[in-house]
């Protein structure tokens, strides 16, 4: 491709983590996900898009486990050259005062037609730099503030500047992919202001940089939204009275909210799922909020069995994800014999990894997330003597679980502990595994091995979710709790099924205990009697996944969403 096409990119998508591969640990968890799968469905429909981030080359962590399941974290470290391409270009940034000298990588994501999506990494790991500022770009969320807001500095004033030495200059929209990269908006507002020959920022400039911008908010969770003080953000940026003192920028005159910030910037916001939004707009009363609601990218997620049997049923699947609705032609015994090759290889996994043999004749349940208090990893295990009559009389069972907890979230490291504990008691009646590192390959093989996908968030705080989706894709129904994509995706019996009714209610009232019992009732009553006693219709189950819910929540129709309705709506 002509280098004179490919600088002509009209939208530039920020985000502080995004998850291209594997081996390149620059991603935590489903927000990285969602990038990388945005970036993919990009190329894929050749969308002009180049995407920036961090170079983070000591990765977020791997995980190990204690033997009383008490997570422990070891670095991540990867080999840059080996992946990515050095580019010539050098952007410095002012850091609390000093001077960071920060240079490119690039990846190129391709796309089915030929058409790739470059992504722009960051690395102040340059011998110009202090020894504690070559350090800025090594961790995917370590440190404190001070090194928080120096990486959000460094990403948004950084990314813009680097996209204009690099000579992308026909940008049309910058997408924020969460506040982390709010600060772009400091550097177009100064380009504004330097085009206009001023030295300091008027409210013009502010129209004018809000034509620019679109964000995509992806939590209701207050620990999602970063925070800091006037004085911690005067620090590390700098005195900018011209900036804090204009309108939006600080949150109550005293706080820059990145959230607050990129809402106030930005021409187009949305949540990531319906109830997201609306969740949202309570949130943010007096904002417009929109919905597109996430996906997965299929091609990425689907299994090597599904995906065989995709290209000889469905030859258009991979750049039409909306023929998926014709998996309802796919003969069941086909669909049943791919399931069982993707679970015969998630078994053999587990007995590799842990030693324990689990049956592929028994009905086996997933849970693979960020461990995270409001996710609720062990309401399943609310009360195990119910548990285990369960399993004696309606039907055996067994459980994989999988999910890291943030460094310094000592709530989500204790909930691994609890899984750990129900796994110990019930050893006897119920088998339990947890696979330790969670991560792309992992997920991958979980979402499409486990016969029934389990999510149990705790209402209103799931945003989206993406990893019941990837289940969908590869046939395995969901038993959810009525929150994120779910409510849009639940069709009772014919898509999967609900834990609990789904009714609004104030989280304050939210009875842990109940809700397990919901979701006790409807595996004893419901899935286990289907599951073993009605084979056939528990397969019709898997085809309406595949057909309804992954031919919709995937990054092709997501893309499409923000195509018309925010990269080139103006």
């Amino acid at each position: 491709m002509q280098e004179s096409l490919i600088k002509k990119r009209s939208v530039a998508y920020f985000s502080m983590e995004i998850g291209i591969e594997e081996h390149i640990h620059t991603y935590s968890g489903g927000l990285g996900i969602l990038a990388g799968d945005t970036i993919r469905s990009a190329a894929d429909l050749k969308v002009p898009m180049i995407a920036v981030t961090l170079l983070y080359r000591k990765g977020y962590f791997h995980q190990r486990l204690e033997e009383d399941g008490w997570q422990q974290e070891e670095p991540a470290p990867w080999a840059v050259e080996e992946f990515m391409q050095e580019m010539t270009p050098r952007v410095r940034v002012t850091v609390h005062g000093r001077t960071v000298h920060l240079r490119a990588w690039k990846y190129e994501v391709p796309g089915i037609s030929g058409f790739s999506v470059p992504v722009i990494f960051l690395d102040a790991d340059l011998p110009e730099n202090s020894q504690w500022d070559r350090t800025l770009t090594d961790y995917l969320y370590g440190g404190d503030d001070y090194y928080r807001l120096s990486q959000e500095l460094i990403l948004g004033v950084g990314g813009i500047r680097m996209l204009r030495e690099l000579g992308y200059n026909s940008i049309r929209s910058f997408h924020m992919n969460e506040g982390h990269a709010a600060l772009l908006t400091m550097e177009l507002l100064d380009e504004e202001a330097k085009n206009a020959g001023r030295s300091r920022l008027i409210e013009e400039d502010h129209k004018a940089v809000q034509r620019k911008c679109v964000f995509t908010t992806h939590t209701i969770v207050p620990a999602g939204h970063d925070r800091f003080s006037r004085e911690m953000a005067q620090t590390v940026i700098g005195q900018r009275d011209d900036f804090f003192n204009l309108e939006g920028v600080l949150h109550d005159g005293n706080t820059l909210n990145m959230t607050r910030l990129a809402l106030n910037l930005s021409r187009y916001v949305n949540g990531v799922a319906k109830r997201h939004g609306e969740a949202s707009r309570q949130l943010f009363a007096g904002y417009t909020i929109n919905s597109i609601t996430n996906g997965v990218h299929a091609a990425t997620w689907i299994s090597e069995p599904f995906r065989q049997l995709f290209d000889q049923y469905i030859s258009m699947w991979q750049r039409d994800n909306f023929s998926l609705r014709y998996a309802l032609n796919i003969p069941k015994p086909e669909v049943w014999d791919a399931h069982l090759q993707a679970k015969r290889k998630l078994l053999d996994f587990v007995k590799s990894e842990t030693g324990t043999m689990l049956d592929e004749n028994v009905l086996t349940i997933g849970f693979a997330r960020r461990a995270a208090t409001y996710k609720r990893g062990d309401l399943l295990f609310q009360d195990l003597e119910r548990l285990k009559n369960i399993a004696a009389k309606a039907g055996r069972f067994q459980v994989i679980y999988a999910g890291k907890a943030h460094p310094r979230d000592q709530g989500g490291k204790e909930l691994i502990q609890k899984v750990f504990q129900a796994k110990e008691v019930l050893a006897d009646d119920i088998k339990v595994v947890y696979l330790e590192d969670y991560n792309m390959t992992l997920g991958a093989m979980i979402t499409a091995g486990v016969d029934i996908w389990l999510n149990t968030p705790e209402p209103p705080m799931e945003a989206s979710g993406t990893s019941g989706m990837k289940a969908s894709l590869n046939g395995v129904p969901n038993l959810s709790v009525l929150d994120g994509w779910w409510i849009e995706g639940h069709i009772e019996g014919i898509t999967g099924w609900a834990i609990g009714d789904g009714a609004p209610e104030n989280p304050q009232d939210r009875n842990h205990s109940r809700d397990a019992a919901y979701l006790y009732d409807k595996l004893e009553m419901t899935v286990l009697p289907l599951y073993y006693r009605e084979r056939d219709r528990f397969i019709d189950i898997m085809r309406y996944s595949i057909a309804i819910n992954g031919s919709f929540f995937n990054t092709h129709r997501m893309m499409q969403e923000y195509v018309l309705n925010a990269y080139f709506s103006c």
